[in-house]
């Protein structure tokens, strides 16, 4: 025997033992050898554990005694055995949507856990984002009650295809995990056959792709890159953005490639212009000419303009010489184009008329410096000063005219030309002082007159008659002689008389004055200075208007010496007073004077009508015969 067992020894070749160690379900377990060394089968350990138990309870009591009682098994609290072991089912609830005319009701999937630990539940609606709905803990981990008596859910309800209602909102189980069916398949609970989860169908609705129609092109775009590469077309163009505040005039150059159609601005800068250097006004890329209606808000700064939001997109046609067009919110004007671009365009287009167009800056005519309209207050130079400077300067005078004729005032004597009876006797004092040009006008006051004499105007300079306002003619003193009509805002005056002083001022400037003017203050002097007859001396002492009467006559023979109607004027008057009275109506006499052509309108033949007139209807022609004999 011993002999055999070495020949076995010899004849082996593994020596090793068998494993006693193993892993079940993640835990680390023994177990007995079945082998030897070598991989010898074992006899003593061929039975199982069951059966080694059996044997061991029945040990002889009379060799082993009495066998003791087994000790009771550990007790373990529920929440020791069940922690952390919770039951999972997959439900969901209707919801209805009332105000929404997209959809009547939702479905809302949610997750029931049910903690063995205590009998607990919890209701957890996963967070969809972008839904719009408060999501997450529906129901916070609680006892759910489940009638009206008390009771509460347990695990021995719960199964999949069932209706449960919580807090008056009713819960379709559909599914639940493996854990949870094991567990309650181990407790005797026959489970009922899963269910599919409800879809909402707004959800599902939101998830199908947009309906496309493509329709397939034969334009071939590797043809036209081959065939077009590294060929663009360059033109000049200009961005007029003058009428804008702080706006000008600035130079781009537009590229147009056709291999791939995009577009690229580039700016043309001066030297020392002041701008910052860059080159691209706009990258490189297609222009989009016509959009989609709904497209307009289409955030274009943020994402790629595709096919769907253009309708029509910017070609080689739509760059024409002399043509403008918008680019980005900018209007270009395209004006001129290289060599290369005009034979593409003829050759593509039949396009031979392609001249450069000159934009050129033109110096902007000159700005007219306008003053505003005189708004009445003041002198005109003291308004127009305002208009010089910021701080508007008094205007400047002339110094050496006021030192010369300083204290130098020429004085008249007017009567004022009124329809007014009460006008008739009224008598003005006219004061012209020549260092200011200015006038000042004092009424003589009357005793027992009823009008109150004194100032009449203050001194000022008059602007004569039809004079505009922005270059008004002032009154001079070659305007003051006798007869002279003197209109002051609207008053009419007449000159009668003057000192002796104006005679000599004049004599000694005649260069100032006309002949005629010099002439009627002379011969009114001398008319005034000559002794007169007894009686025609008594006369005037009675009839102080002799004397005007006289030196108007004088004044319209001077005036109207070439009147052609002189020779007829007194037998036409003759013919209609037929009792030699000399006096014609009223009617009649203007009727003569109209038919002879007789100025009737001038301000001298109006005044001479006037102390002519004897009542209300008859008029003296006599007197006012003289003024036009020789």
């Amino acid at each position: 025997m011993p002999s055999l067992n070495v020949g076995k020894l010899l004849d082996k070749t593994a020596f090793h033992r068998s494993q006693t160690l193993g892993y079940r379900n993640g835990y680390a377990i023994v177990r007995r050898p079945t082998v030897g060394i070598g991989g010898d089968r074992l006899q003593f350990n061929q039975l199982s554990q069951a059966e080694l138990d059996e044997l061991a309870s029945k040990a002889p009591v009379l060799t082993y005694g009495q066998p003791k009682q087994a000790p009771p098994a550990d007790f373990i609290p529920a929440h020791v055995a069940f922690d952390k072991k919770v039951l999972k089912f997959d439900a969901y609830f209707q919801e209805d949507v009332p105000m929404s005319t997209e959809e009547q009701y939702r479905i809302r999937q949610v997750n029931i856990y049910y903690y063995l630990e205590d009998d607990s539940m919890s209701v957890i609606e996963p967070v969809v984002e972008n839904s719009g709905i408060l999501q997450g803990k529906l129901i916070k981990r609680q006892r759910l009650a489940k009638n009206d008596r008390g009771d509460h859910y347990h695990w021995k309800d719960l199964n999949r295809g069932i209706n449960i209602t919580i807090y008056g909102k009713t819960f379709r189980v559909v599914d639940c995990d493996q854990f949870t069916q094991v567990f309650l398949e181990s407790q005797g609970i026959e489970l009922n056959p899963p269910e599919k989860m409800a879809l909402d169908p707004y959800t599902e609705l939101r998830k199908q792709p947009l309906r496309k129609y493509v329709t397939p092109s034969d334009f071939d775009q590797l043809k036209q890159f081959l065939t077009f590469d590294k060929q663009v077309l360059r033109f000049y163009a200009i961005w007029d953005d003058t009428d804008s505040m702080y706006g000008e005039c600035r130079t781009y150059i537009i590229h147009y490639y056709l291999m791939d159609d995009t577009v690229e601005i580039r700016e043309v800068h001066e030297r020392n212009d002041g701008r910052d250097p860059f080159p691209l006004l706009m990258n490189r890329q297609r222009m989009p000419k016509v959009l989609v209606e709904n497209a307009k808000n289409f955030p274009q700064c943020v994402l790629e303009i595709s096919d769907q939001e253009v309708l029509e997109w910017y070609t080689a046609k739509d760059f024409i010489v002399g043509k403008s067009l918008t680019i980005l919110g900018r209007t270009f004007f395209i004006y001129d184009c290289d060599p290369f671009t005009r034979r593409y365009y003829k050759e593509k287009f039949g396009i031979t008329d392609l001249p450069r167009i000159d934009v050129s800056k033109r110096e902007p005519p000159p700005v007219k410096q306008e003053l505003p309209p005189y708004n009445g207050f003041g002198l005109v130079e003291d308004s127009a000063q305002n208009c010089f400077a910021l701080i508007p300067k008094a205007p400047k005078k002339d110094v050496i005219k006021m030192l010369v004729n300083d204290n130098k005032v020429l004085r008249y004597l007017a009567v004022l030309e009124s329809p007014i009876p009460e006008d008739k006797d009224r008598r003005f004092v006219f004061s012209y002082f020549l260092a200011t040009d200015m006038i000042s006008i004092f009424e003589p006051p009357v005793r027992n007159s009823g009008i109150i004499g004194g100032k009449y105007l203050g001194r000022t300079k008059v602007v004569k008659p039809y004079s505009t306002v922005d270059n008004p003619v002032y009154y001079g003193p070659s305007d003051f002689f006798i007869g002279a009509v003197i209109e002051v805002f609207g008053h009419r005056f007449i000159i009668l008389d003057t000192d002796e002083y104006v005679l000599k001022y004049m004599e000694s400037n005649a260069a100032q004055y006309s002949p005629e003017a010099l002439a009627s203050i002379q011969n009114h002097v001398r008319k005034r200075e000559a002794p007169a007859p007894e009686a025609e001396s008594k006369q005037t002492e009675k009839d102080p208007g002799v004397q005007e009467l006289e030196a108007l006559i004088d004044t319209i023979q001077k005036q109207l010496k070439d009147h052609s109607c002189k020779d007829n004027i007194r037998e036409a008057f003759q013919i209609y007073d037929k009792e030699a009275s000399g006096y014609v109506d009223r009617d009649m006499f203007f009727k003569i004077c109209e038919s002879l052509n007789v100025p009737v309108d001038d301000s001298l033949v109006k005044e001479l009508i006037r102390m002519c007139s004897h009542g209300e209807g008859k008029i003296n022609y006599y007197n006012f015969v003289r003024a036009f004999s020789n």
